[in-house]
């Protein structure tokens, strides 16, 4: 059911990419599921982002990036088109963030946003 895209919506910083690369080597964790990039209603904001492990839908287009293969529903790309994805590690903040060029407002947590 692979069919990958060429040209990805979005980036990962190298720290995201290394984070999400460990949450998949840790025990028990699912290799049937892919990592799903994508929005859903909620938040403050208006919009909360998706990030998750999950299988393959017949809507989702299929990208990799430094060999880190990802989902993303169709009619989410819309939303996330030109977003970066980053991991932060420090002491006031840990976490993914996400800088999204589409949003028009986000709340102060940065996990949800308006367009």
């Amino acid at each position: 059911m692979l069919n990958t895209t060429i040209q990805v919506p979005i980036t990962f910083t190298h720290s995201a990419i290394t984070e999400i690369k460990r949450l998949m080597q840790q025990d028990g964790f699912d290799a049937t599921k892919l990592l799903r990039v994508g929005v859903k209603g909620g938040g403050c904001s208006g919009m909360t982002y998706v990030l998750e492990f999950d299988h393959q839908e017949p809507a989702d287009n299929v990208y990799a990036i430094e060999y880190l293969t990802f989902l993303i529903n169709k009619s989410h790309e819309l939303y996330l088109y030109g977003m970066q994805i980053d991991w932060q590690d420090g002491l006031n903040n840990r976490g993914f963030t996400f800088s999204n060029p589409n949003a028009s407002a986000t709340c102060g947590c940065g996990s949800s946003f308006a367009v």
